[in-house]
């Protein structure tokens, strides 16, 4: 999993871009069209990746030993795309699951039946569904995202994915990658790389979720930060 993705330039935003919106201004960084083809980029390459030449039949038997697995919560539809876009591409149906990493992840205190540390406000965690409806042994599982950033998600799902079975590999898929990195994780695939400063951030919005389609640079303004 740990492969350097290709560079790629941020998009050039426009004045017209840029939204006031309360104390924060957000400026939209990828429309549907982009994010599809960011999308129909990453089937490709997971095609040549497992079978060697983009649509061999000859290279079925390396897409049936690959799976995807969306990370709760836009991760999951990110999946269900590529899937797709992968099964008009190849006539492959790939294995599909979805994961949640909420009780893996180091900034959750509150677990069922326990308690926040002193110092630390209580907050009940959401808990969304995990479903790995087949075996993971000998498969190549691509963890699928929106946004990959510090990599303490990813490595929170990798804890999660190994409690149903150890994959042959891992491989990590993102829409969005902004730098800021913690832990030495980087995508085998990326839509984008959006570099960011630490007082911005990324926001996803996808119509199974959010009704809308765009990839937003959201700056808070300086008061909202002090």
């Amino acid at each position: 999993m740990i492969t350097p993705p290709r560079p790629q330039a941020a998009p050039e935003a426009g004045p017209e871009a840029g939204l006031a919106n309360g104390d924060r201004a957000e400026t939209q960084v990828l429309d549907a069209e982009a994010i599809s083809k960011s999308l129909s980029r990453i089937a490709h390459e997971i095609i040549e990746s497992a079978t060697g030449v983009d649509s061999s039949p000859t290279g079925r038997d390396g897409l049936e030993q690959v799976a995807l697995v969306g990370i709760q919560t836009r991760g999951v539809p990110l999946a269900s795309r590529l899937r797709r876009l992968v099964a008009e591409r190849s006539g492959s149906e790939l294995e599909l699951g979805a994961l949640d990493i909420t009780f893996h992840r180091d900034d959750v205190h509150v677990r069922a039946g326990g308690r926040a540390p002193a110092g630390t406000a209580a907050r009940q965690p959401v808990v969304r569904a995990t479903s790995i409806p087949f075996a993971l042994e000998g498969k190549t599982v691509v963890l699928v995202d929106d946004v990959l950033c510090t990599g303490r998600t990813i490595r929170a799902a990798i804890d999660a994915l190994l409690e149903f079975g150890r994959p042959a590999r891992v491989q990590l898929a993102v829409l969005v990658d902004r730098g800021h990195r913690e832990l030495p994780i980087r995508p085998d695939y990326v839509g984008k790389n959006l570099p960011t400063a630490r007082t911005e951030r990324i926001q996803v919005e996808l119509v199974e979720v959010d009704e809308v389609e765009r990839v937003l640079l959201v700056r808070e303004a300086e008061e909202s930060r002090a």
